[in-house]
Formats: structure tokens, sequence, C-alpha cells
């Protein structure tokens, strides 16, 4: 078998193509979670906390550069221009979005076990009864092992 060959029936296995689906899908729902945390969470929290944008709590480690243009309040703009930071906001912003994602994956998981713990209660509670030969054949192996330990 050539490597091309095999290469085709691994791609063409199921997992694969689950896998990429659950890869695209997951790189979707975080955009939704980034937004969430950036567009919502943050700004609260920056509120709370006296400032408006929370991911521009840094702390200036290096020198700013000569001709440098920008603010020497902006992070943005100090990133840019390579001055070492500390950015524990933007880092706080991140560490936020994870606890977010990781819970909503605690929550989905969570539904879809009871989902699946609900199916196989259903399918079990549909299994066909035990014919009454095999009722009667326990019974008597029952009694003839109760008769056994009398003896």
């Amino acid at each position: 078998m050539s490597i091309a060959s095999e290469f085709k029936a691994f791609v063409a296995r199921g997992n694969v193509l689950d896998l990429a689906i659950g890869v695209i899908i997951g790189g979707a729902f975080a955009t939704i979670t980034k937004s969430v945390t950036d567009d919502l969470i943050m700004p609260l929290v920056g509120y709370i906390f006296g400032g408006v944008d929370f991911s521009a709590y840094f702390i200036r480690l290096g020198a700013i550069p000569e001709g440098f243009k920008g603010s020497p309040d902006s992070y943005a703009d100090l990133k840019t221009a390579g001055v070492a930071m500390l950015g524990w906001g933007a880092f706080l912003t991140v560490v936020v979005n994870f606890l977010i994602l990781a819970f909503i994956i605690f929550l989905l998981m969570k539904g879809v076990n009871a989902l699946l713990a609900a199916h196989k209660k259903e399918a079990e509670a549909e299994a066909a009864p035990t014919p009454e030969e095999v009722v009667l054949l326990r019974e008597i192996r029952d009694s003839l092992r109760k008769g056994a330990a009398d003896v």
C-alpha cells in the first residue's frame, strides 16, 4: 500500500473528519467567547476598577525608544514600539476568557452526559423482558445452590 493511499484512508476515517469539524467549530466558538470577554465582561470589570479598558493595565519595564511617536500610556503603542512590559491586564483578560470558555464547555458536557444517561435509561426500560423460561431456570439454579449449601 502506497503512502498516498494510506494517507487517503487515514483522512477518510470518521475520527479525522470529526476532529476537523470540531476544530473549525471550536475556533468560531472561541471568537464568540473572546467577544463576550473583551466587549462585555472586561469593560464592566474595568469600570468597577476605575478604568475603561482593563487590558490597558501594564507595568513598563524598559525605556521608551528615541523617536517614539505614540502615547506613553498606551499599551498597544508601547508594544508596537517593542518596549518591554508586563501586560497583566491583557493576561487577566485572557485568563477570564479561558475560564468562561472552560465553564461553557463544562455546562455543555454536563448537558450531553445528562442526555446520554436519559437515553441509556430509556433504552434499558425498552429492553425486552427476560423470558419466563430463563426466570424459571434461574430459580431452579438458586434452589439447587441453596440445597447444596444446606448439605
